[in-house]
């Protein structure tokens, strides 16, 4: 089946008691049992609920993966996968990541004897090799990257680092299992915010984790059971109706945010645009060869003092200031008060991530007003 297709069939069969098109609301903690051992597939919420399979189940066949799990946040899915590590372990990542990761990896892993190292996403492959010690573990990427917008050549770091015996991970939740197919290109784990463009409107936290290694999704399931950081059958619901609309969103974000990107690179007020779809972008190529459409993100460095900046976002109209991303509406955030700001300034500052920087998420709105409402703005 196509992904459109996928999106809105995969794991949600009708419901065979009733016929329900719709997967229902299995609204329970726990299970009946007709004797020690023998239940019907499902003792207890927190180890498995059929509205939460039939949503882990659809987001595997959305990434072409064998098997998904759901968790309560982005941030508990990144947990579960990095529970595949143990005390002085140690990881390679790139620096131009979410603030949250950054803040699990510096202020939790690191308080049980877990190290992370930052390149910069463009660095070359042997740079990434070069990093490698004898006790690396782990290579994780994001791509595109939040929030400048640079991309990693997944393939190839993913050769690489299975030369290494390493286990690669992909954050994909900026370019969606729509437009990227990480699992495709050699990496191990896909992680996503679900929060984001998977749901798309704005209601549920949730996050995912997709594999088609069955050792490795075993190991990552024992954890989310032990943990416990799974989301509730309604938010599960949700999410699964959220999904429906992705094919059709995701195209809309892309030609929404391709026609505010050109925009923006011509506006005099303007100093820089971060956006993977123009040509004047230096992973342009990559973002043609690796994904299928380029996003519905675009960030730029606005040409002008910080007080200033801090003045002129409160006249958007259409456009709210808000953190988080994806939603069919349009935002715009500010990174370094608000999603990096568990980031120290000189290592933001020294990544690029300025206090004149503004991420928007380009919602499925109309184009003109979108245009208009930035044009006010900027002036």
């Amino acid at each position: 089946m196509k992904f459109a297709t996928r999106a809105i069939h995969a794991g949600q069969e009708p419901d065979p008691s009733t016929g329900a098109v719709m997967t229902p609301i299995f609204q329970t903690s726990t299970y009946a049992q007709a004797g020690l051992g023998e239940h019907k597939g499902y003792e207890y919420s927190r180890s498995g609920n059929p509205t939460r399979t039939a949503l882990e189940s659809c987001l595997a066949a959305l990434e072409n993966g064998q098997h998904g799990l759901a968790y309560a946040s982005g941030l508990a899915a990144e947990h579960a996968v990095l529970s595949l590590l143990s005390a002085g372990d140690h990881l390679i990542s790139c620096d131009d990541l979410y603030g949250g990761t950054y803040r699990l990896f510096e202020r939790v892993l690191k308080r049980y004897n877990v190290e992370a190292s930052y390149l910069s996403a463009s660095a070359s492959v042997e740079a990434y090799e070069q990093a490698i010690r004898p006790n690396t573990k782990m290579l994780w990427l994001e791509t595109p990257t939040n929030p400048l917008l640079n991309l990693v050549d997944i393939q190839a770091l993913a050769e690489m680092g299975h030369r290494h015996k390493l286990i690669v991970v992909v954050d994909n939740t900026f370019a969606s299992p729509y437009f990227q197919q990480p699992l495709q290109l050699g990496a191990d784990i896909v992680v996503h915010s679900t929060t984001k463009y998977i749901n798309g409107h704005s209601d549920v936290i949730g996050g995912a984790s997709i594999t088609n290694d069955a050792a490795l999704h075993e190991s990552i399931k024992f954890y989310q059971n032990a943990a416990g950081g799974v989301p509730g059958p309604f938010d599960s619901w949700l999410t699964m109706r959220g999904i429906k609309t992705l094919a059709v969103r995701m195209r809309q974000h892309a030609e929404n945010a391709m026609t505010m990107a050109r925009f923006l690179s011509e506006h005099p007020r303007v100093e820089k645009v971060y956006y993977p779809g123009l040509p004047s972008h230096p992973d342009h190529e990559l973002a043609k060869r690796q994904m299928s459409g380029f996003g519905g993100m675009v960030s730029f460095q606005f040409k002008g003092s910080y007080d200033e900046m801090t003045r002129i976002v409160r006249r958007f109209k259409v456009f709210a200031l808000a953190e988080s991303l994806g939603g069919v509406e349009s935002l715009v955030c500010h990174p370094a008060s608000m999603t990096h700001a568990s980031i120290p300034r000189e290592i933001r500052e020294a990544r690029g991530l300025t206090d004149t920087l503004l991420r928007l998420s380009v919602g499925i709105e109309d184009i003109e007003d979108l245009l208009a409402d930035l044009e006010q703005v900027l002036g």
